[in-house]
């Protein structure tokens, strides 16, 4: 017999990261998620508390489809998205999952949909040209 865990830790500026363990005790299980959500830190594009632009994630077969909403919105999220969201800082957005509703595989559709994320700054450096 085993336990697993599933951590996600963030700094609410923009950083976010998922780990997962697995031991024979539960705070051994914790640990080991909690180290690895700490190694694998990601930045997210925001700007003002949301998303800049609709994008969607896919992990296996879970979809989870970010858009961007007006402030005073707030997370409109399942239990697993609403964790990540918020341990990166957002504050505002809409969500919807689509396909297995499996909780490791929903956070990490999410992360991937998130490091999707591209800021005005970063696609005008892409393109070389300044956007109107």
């Amino acid at each position: 017999m085993s336990f697993s865990a599933l951590v996600v830790v963030g700094d609410k500026k923009g950083k976010v990261g998922i780990g997962f363990g697995k031991a024979k005790e539960v705070p051994s299980a914790v640990d080991k998620a909690f180290k690895e959500a700490r190694r694998k830190l990601v930045q997210v594009a925001l700007i003002g508390g949301t998303v800049p632009h609709e994008v969607q994630g896919r992990f296996r077969s879970s979809f989870v489809s970010l858009l961007p909403a007006s402030q005073g919105t707030g997370v409109l999220a399942g239990k697993a998205v609403r964790d990540v969201l918020e341990c990166a800082g957002i504050e505002n957005i809409l969500t919807k999952q689509v396909g297995s509703r499996n909780p490791v595989n929903v956070v990490k559709a999410t992360v991937e949909g998130l490091l999707r994320l591209r800021s005005r700054e970063t696609v005008e450096k892409l393109r070389g040209v300044k956007l109107a």
